[in-house]
């Protein structure tokens, strides 16, 4: 039996706003300002789901919830990146970890790290130790470093969840 393998690369950028919820990867953080989009714009979920998508052969993000739709305003991205985890199995892939970085230059994101990992690996199905969370702020350098926006970069493995062998289907077992 071959284990067949993809990485996915994600990424998402949204400028922050007075007035609106910072979410970020499924978290409610309190901050005076939070990010702006069509949907709740919780860039760590979009990098992760963009990720998955191109891990899989599946396209992007925009291609399955585009923001000229009016059905996805609001949306909660937890709700997305569940659909996407569940488009990526029934096309026979497995998430196996996730590396996300959050650049933030405020607000100071070390004490979300942990619930914004629970929260990636719950929605992935992995166990925690599959999922890493990073944050790097912008050293007052360019819209980041200004406190403009918030951007996520995300990288997923993916594994063939059922290989053929001789005429039938076999589950490969769960990654270590």
């Amino acid at each position: 039996m071959t284990n067949h393998l993809r990485v996915g690369l994600g990424h998402d950028t949204h400028r922050l706003e007075e007035g609106r919820p910072l979410i970020l990867g499924g978290q409610r953080i309190s901050h005076p300002r939070g990010l702006v989009g069509h949907s709740d714009a919780d860039v760590v979920c979009h990098a992760v789901a963009d990720a998955l998508l191109g891990a899989a052969g599946l396209g992007d993000l925009g291609e399955h919830y585009p923001d000229t739709d009016p059905q996805w305003r609001g949306l909660d991205s937890t709700r997305l990146l569940a659909e996407v985890v569940e488009r990526v199995e029934r096309v026979g892939w497995r998430v196996v970890n996730c590396d996300v970085v959050i650049h933030a230059q405020e607000p100071k994101l070390g004490p979300h790290k942990p619930a914004i990992r629970a929260n990636l690996a719950r929605l992935l199905r992995v166990v925690e130790a599959g999922v890493n969370v990073k944050a790097k702020t912008g050293e007052h350098v360019g819209p980041i470093g200004r406190g403009e926006a918030i951007v996520c970069q995300a990288v997923v493995l993916i594994s063939q969840q059922a290989v053929q062998d001789q005429d039938r289907i076999a589950l490969l077992p769960p990654a270590d």
